[in-house]
C-alpha cells in the first residue's frame, strides 16, 4: 500500500513557494549551529539554490555530507576553520550569517554583543575580500549592532554597498503574522504585519494597524500583542530553559528572506521584506521599514507609511536605545586592530 508515495512539494508555503530555477550560490556561515542546520537544510530544499557553500569552525564536513545525500539539485560542499572561509565564499552571491552564539536564560541580546561582534567583524572582512558583490544577510545577534559593523568593515575595505546589506528581522514579522492569527482565528499564512525599528525588546516595533488583512483590537490586548511580539524571543529561550534560542523558527525566517531575495534577483517583481538597513526615514541611521527588492538589493525604501498614535509613540520611545545600538557597532569597528 506505501509502493507509491508521492516526494514532498520542494517549496513549503508563503515566500517558499517559488518554483523557479536559478543558479545562485549561497554561502550560510554558522552552518553547524542550532540554526545554521535547519536554514542549510531549507536552503538544500529549494531549486533558487545551485550550489550550498557551508562554513564553521567544527563539524561542517558531517553537515555538509549529511545534506548532499538529499535528492534535490543543489550541490553542498563544506569547509572548515578560517584557512578554508576564502574558498567558501568565492563567487557567492548571497552570504547568510547565523554563526555566533545563542542566549540564555537572562541574557539579552546586547549580552552577546563581545563575542558576536569579533565573530561578525571576521566574517564580513572576508566577504569583502571574496565576495565583495554579494549580498549579505545578518542573522547574528544584535543585528541593531552588527548590521552597523558589517557596514562599518565594508567601508574599511571600499566595498560597502547600502543595497546589499541586511539585518534579518524576518522572524518578528512571522511571529507578528501568527500571533494575530491565533487571536483572530485566521490562517497566520495569510496575514501580513509589517514591522519596523530594530530586532531587540522594545526597538521592534509591530503596525497592527497597516495588517493585512485589516484587524482591529481592544486597547489593552494590542498593548499585550505587541510586547508577546517584543518578547518572544524571551519567551523561546525560557522554554528551552538553558538549552538555547529560537534556532528553528530563526532558521525558517532566514530562508523566507533568502528566498525573497534569490526571487528579486531573478527578475521578479513586487517582492516586499522589511529588514534593518541603512535608512534615511527616521533620526536613526539605520532602522527595519518594508523594502522593495530588486535585482540589485534594495530597489525602494517603502518608509513607515501612516502611523497609529501607539505606533508613533512605541517609535519615539525605541529611539534612544537603537541609536547607542547603532554606535556600539560603529565604535567596536572604529577600535579594532
Amino acid at each position: 500500500m506505501f509502493s507509491c508515495i508521492a516526494r514532498p512539494a520542494i517549496h513549503l508555503s508563503r515566500s517558499f513557494s517559488t518554483s523557479v530555477q536559478s543558479n545562485a550560490r549561497v554561502a550560510v556561515l554558522g552552518a553547524s549551529g542550532g540554526i545554521g542546520q535547519p536554514l542549510s537544510l531549507l536552503l538544500k530544499n529549494s531549486p533558487l539554490v545551485s550550489q550550498l557553500s557551508l562554513f564553521d569552525i567544527a563539524h561542517t564536513p558531517g553537515v555538509a555530507a549529511d545534506l548532499s545525500h538529499i535528492e534535490t539539485r543543489a550541490h553542498v560542499t563544506g569547509h572548515l576553520g578560517p584557512d578554508q572561509l576564502g574558498e567558501c565564499l568565492k563567487g557567492c552571491e548571497v552570504v547568510v550569517i547565523p554563526a555566533g552564539v545563542p542566549r540564555k536564560p537572562g541574557m539579552t541580546r546586547d549580552d552577546l554583543f563581545t563575542t558576536n561582534a569579533t565573530i561578525v567583524a571576521n566574517l564580513a572582512d572576508a566577504c569583502a575580500r571574496h565576495c565583495p558583490e554579494a549580498m549579505i544577510c545578518v542573522i547574528a545577534n544584535p543585528v541593531n549592532s552588527t548590521i552597523p559593523i558589517t557596514s562599518e568593515v565594508l567601508k574599511k575595505h571600499g566595498v560597502y554597498n547600502p543595497n546589499r546589506v541586511f539585518g534579518v528581522t524576518t522572524l518578528d514579522i512571522v511571529r507578528a503574522n501568527t500571533f494575530v492569527g491565533e487571536l483572530k482565528s485566521l490562517d497566520p499564512a495569510r496575514v501580513n504585519v509589517p514591522v519596523i525599528g530594530g530586532h531587540a525588546g522594545k526597538t521592534i516595533i509591530p503596525l497592527i494597524s497597516q495588517c493585512t488583512p485589516k484587524v482591529d483590537f481592544p486597547q489593552d490586548q494590542l498593548a499585550a500583542l505587541t510586547s508577546r511580539i517584543q518578547e518572544a524571543g524571551t519567551e523561546v529561550v525560557k522554554a528551552k530553559a538553558g538549552a538555547g534560542s529560537a534556532t528553528l523558527s530563526m532558521a525558517y525566517a532566514g530562508a523566507r528572506f533568502v528566498f525573497s531575495l534569490l526571487d528579486a534577483m531573478n527578475g521578479k517583481e513586487g517582492v516586499v521584506e522589511c529588514s534593518f538597513v541603512r535608512s534615511e526615514e527616521t533620526e536613526c541611521t539605520y532602522f527595519s521599514t518594508p523594502l522593495l527588492l530588486g535585482k540589485n538589493g534594495i530597489e525602494k525604501n517603502l518608509g513607515l507609511g501612516k502611523l497609529s498614535p501607539f505606533e508613533e509613540k512605541l517609535v519615539a520611545e525605541a529611539m534612544s536605545e537603537l541609536k547607542g545600538s547603532i554606535k556600539k557597532g560603529e565604535d567596536f569597528v572604529k577600535n579594532m586592530k
